[in-house]
């Protein structure tokens, strides 16, 4: 059986927070929880990618720090603070399962009722 872990919104919105909040130093920790709490192949990849983004910009930001700045770093750490997000927004976490069912779902199926007038029963 497939592991999921599900989030609510405030969950999701946290982890967003420590990743964009951090300017983008912490932005692999999301993926490591999720990694080891699902262990599927995919989420250890995404961790991989976003540490391995971690290790590449950080020297590069080091690298380029004379003059005006490097406008390719700054795209870069945009555009992966915004992957970054999107993905720990929408597409990460698995949706709660209901605890209830639904206004107007029947919580058993209905037994059938017998036919006539239930006065003269």
């Amino acid at each position: 059986m497939e592991r999921r872990l599900e989030a609510g919104w405030w969950q999701r919105i946290a982890w967003t927070v420590l990743a964009v909040g951090s300017f983008g130093m912490l932005i692999w920790v999301p993926f490591l929880y999720v990694a080891i709490r699902r262990r599927r192949g995919s989420d250890w990849g995404a961790f991989a990618a976003f540490a391995l983004y971690e290790c590449i910009s950080l020297p590069w930001a080091i690298v380029t720090s004379d003059g005006d700045g490097d406008p390719l770093l700054g795209l870069t750490v945009a555009l992966t603070m915004l992957v970054a997000a999107g993905l720990l927004l929408f597409a990460l976490f698995d949706r709660p399962t209901p605890k209830q069912p639904r206004y107007g779902a029947m919580p058993f199926p209905a037994q059938p009722q017998p036919q006539g007038n239930p006065y003269l029963r």
